[in-house]
């Protein structure tokens, strides 16, 4: 394999470097994840829909202010100080234990505060792991005796690098790939697929961001003292209601199950979980298998929800693929010259409803709950055409995309 070199200036992320291994209330999301990466991205967004307006383009005559961009991102962030959520926990009636949390047996946890002391904790009802994940380190020869960024380093910059490496084409590393770019980076390269670098090539950079995948933080959680072990990456099985099978006291929400690795589905499985220690009949978990939602805030965006095409086709179903172009509405040719991108439906034939959408285009990220709505309803295609779309939206995609749904039928 080529070499993959980083050199230059040390630059790194000033909470990454400052607080890498504490964790906080709410974690990756809302300090190193989801909020900082979007307030990173979305100041440059805007800049780029007002230059494709050819009349508002004119008025731009500068450049992204990076200093207040990353004010911005702080502000998001609490500076990373996590005492508003927790007032929050303390508003709620939920006591807060910092420190190391084990099992310590069944329905028991054992909390090793910093100072060496120890809370036992026996659960009546039941015990919830959400533990989340963290950056995985692909075993690569080398890698883990060099200097590296992950997402907290990336999300959390203070200097932008003039040239940068991502490992992995993930969205995280298109996402902080592009934020860095166009916050002022001359060079970003993304590195992707098993055969990195075959051909000989040497890339260089001043910073390494390393992001093929998570791992879940389950190596010193207790799991064995009650005969559970994680699987790859760390991952805990659980069943439809999100138990540890043969543990009927021992839920896994959110990221360390391994079922959907994003925000907002770990809150929806939290909610299940709460509502059936509370004693409230539940439904098990199936959004997450057939109508999860996920969105890569690159610019154009990619949103889409429930199956793709293989999956369906390969689950056996009889599948009608339907594509439109998102700027050949009237809503779309307003948002800028030069706007374009896909939109698709996965449709079961026998039913006539909706298996998944995607959506690739400039702001397609509000179109998609929509989608989700309607595949979680099961709304019918013949119903869906009285679901009339405002004039002039993005939205009327929806429109183009039924009429080649009955260009299918008229065909068939």
């Amino acid at each position: 394999m080529s070499r993959l070199r980083r050199e230059g200036r040390a630059i790194s992320g000033h909470a990454g470097a400052r607080e890498r291994s504490e964790r906080k209330n709410g974690d990756d999301c809302s300090y190193w994840g989801c909020m900082p990466s979007k307030a990173l991205l979305r100041p440059t967004e805007l800049l780029a829909a007002v230059r494709r307006v050819p009349a508002a383009a004119t008025a731009v005559t500068g450049v992204v202010d990076v200093a207040a961009v990353l004010r911005r991102r702080d502000a998001f962030t609490s500076s990373w100080d996590d005492a508003g959520q927790v007032a929050w926990l303390e508003d709620a009636g939920i006591d807060l234990l910092r420190g190391h949390g084990r099992l310590a047996g069944e329905r028991r946890v054992e909390v090793t505060a910093e100072d060496g002391s120890v809370n036992a904790l026996e659960a009546s009802r039941g015990i919830v792991l959400a533990v989340g994940t963290r950056a995985s380190l692909p075993p690569i020869e080398g890698l883990d005796e060099v200097a590296r960024w992950d997402n907290r380093d990336a999300t959390a910059v203070e200097e932008i690098p003039t040239r940068l490496l991502v490992l992995g084409g993930g969205v995280i590393g298109v996402e902080l790939g592009q934020a860095i770019r166009r916050l002022g980076a001359d060079e970003v390269t993304i590195i992707e697929a098993q055969e990195r670098l075959e051909d000989g090539r040497e890339l260089r950079g001043d910073e390494l961001l390393v992001a093929v995948g998570r791992e879940a933080l389950t190596r010193d959680l207790g799991l064995a003292t009650v005969g559970v072990e994680p699987g790859r990456g760390g991952f805990v099985e659980v069943d439809a209601h999100l138990r540890v099978p043969g543990h009927e006291w021992l839920d896994v929400v959110g990221d360390a199950n391994g079922r959907a690795l994003v925000t907002h589905q770990g809150k929806s499985q939290a909610r299940l979980v709460g509502d059936a220690l509370a004693g409230i009949d539940v439904d098990p978990a199936w959004a997450d298998r057939e109508a999860l939602p996920r969105v890569v805030f690159t610019d154009p965006q990619i949103a889409a929800v429930g199956r793709t095409e293989a999956a369906a086709e390969e689950a056996g179903f009889d599948v009608l693929t339907v594509r439109a172009d998102v700027g050949g509405t009237a809503g779309g040719a307003l948002t800028g010259d030069g706007v374009g991108g896909t939109a698709q439906l996965v449709i079961d034939r026998d039913r006539r409803v909706l298996f998944g959408a995607t959506f690739v285009g400039p702001g397609v990220a509000e179109l998609l709950h929509a989608a989700t709505v309607a595949i979680v309803s099961e709304v019918t295609l013949d119903r869906l055409w009285h679901a009339v779309p405002a004039f002039p939206t993005v939205s009327e995609v929806w429109l183009r995309l039924l009429e080649e749904v009955r260009a299918e039928d008229l065909r068939g």
